[in-house]
C-alpha cells in the first residue's frame, strides 16, 4: 500500500504512540485525520505535525460519531490506513481491597479498548471497500494491542482481556475481509514511552525499563510509528499480532 496520496485515520491521534504513527505517515505524504477526545490536545497536535493533518473530535465507542470522522476522512480521498491506538489502562483486581472488581469499570475498559477498535475497523472497512483498488489493495487496518494480552500482571484484569480481544479479533477480520483487498494487522508493544507510563512515579519507570532484555529500555513512540509504516508498505503482512518488545515477558506483578 502506497502511503503518499492515501488519506489515513489515527484514533489517539493527539499523543503517545498515535501521535508518533501520524506524524510519521504525515511526512511519508499522507493526509492524516486525528481522531481523539475533544478534551485532548488533538487541536495542537495537528499544528504540530503541520498542513497535512486535520483533527476530528471523536469518541470511538461513539457509532455515530466515527461514522462521521471516517465520513469526513473519505470525503476528497481513498481512506486506505487506519491505525487504532486510542485505549485507557484503568488497573483493577478480580478481588481488590474494597471487594470484587465493578463490573462497570471492567466494562468501561473493554468497550474503549476492544469495542473502539471494532467500532472504527468496522466504519473504516465499509468506507474503504467502496474505493478503487491500488496495487491490488484497498487498504490496511493497523490494531494496538499489548503483550499484557499474553502475560497479563496482577490488577491488569480488565486491560489484558480487552488486548486479548485485540488480538483475537485479527486473524477472523483478516480472512473476512480479504475478499475486499483490506489487510488487518495488530503491533503488541512491550513497555513504551506513552503518557500512560508517565503516569508512573520515575522510580517505577526505572524498574519497568529494565525488564526489557534488548535494548534494555523504554520503547519509543517513534519505534512503533515505523512498525506501522512497514505494515503499510508490505503487502504480505495479514492476520497477525506483531509483538513489539524487546523480548520482555511480563512477570505475575
Amino acid at each position: 500500500m502506497r502511503i503518499t496520496g492515501s488519506h489515513a485515520v489515527v484514533t489517539g491521534g493527539a499523543s503517545g504512540l498515535g501521535r508518533a504513527t501520524a506524524a510519521r505517515l504525515a511526512a511519508r505524504g499522507a493526509r492524516v485525520f486525528l481522531l481523539d477526545l475533544p478534551s485532548s490536545r488533538g487541536e495542537d497536535t495537528a499544528a504540530e505535525i503541520g498542513d497535512a493533518a486535520t483533527f476530528v473530535p471523536c469518541d470511538v465507542t461513539q457509532v455515530e460519531e466515527v461514522r462521521a470522522a471516517v465520513a469526513a476522512a473519505s470525503a476528497d480521498g481513498p481512506l486506505r490506513i487506519v491505525v487504532n491506538c486510542a485505549g485507557v489502562a484503568t488497573p483493577g483486581k478480580l478481588l481488590g481491597r474494597d471487594g470484587p472488581l465493578p463490573l462497570e469499570t471492567f466494562l468501561r475498559v473493554v468497550n474503549i479498548n476492544l469495542g473502539g477498535t471494532v467500532n472504527v475497523a468496522a466504519q473504516a472497512a465499509a468506507a474503504m471497500a467502496q474505493t478503487d483498488p491500488a496495487d491490488g489493495e484497498r487498504g490496511v487496518i493497523i490494531n494496538t494491542a499489548s503483550v499484557a494480552a499474553f502475560e497479563g500482571q496482577i490488577g491488569q484484569i480488565a486491560y489484558s482481556a480487552s488486548k486479548a480481544g485485540v488480538a483475537g479479533f485479527t486473524l477472523p477480520a483478516a480472512r473476512e475481509l480479504a475478499s475486499s483487498l483490506i489487510r488487518v494487522v495488530t503491533i503488541a508493544p512491550g513497555l513504551f514511552e506513552t503518557p500512560m507510563m508517565a503516569g508512573l512515579p520515575p522510580q517505577a519507570q526505572e524498574s519497568l525499563a529494565t525488564k526489557t532484555p534488548h535494548p534494555a529500555r523504554l520503547g519509543r513512540p517513534d519505534e512503533f510509528a515505523a512498525l506501522a509504516e512497514h505494515i503499510v508498505e508490505n503487502p504480505m503482512l495479514n492476520g497477525e499480532t506483531i509483538r513489539l518488545d524487546g523480548a520482555v515477558r511480563l512477570e505475575p506483578r
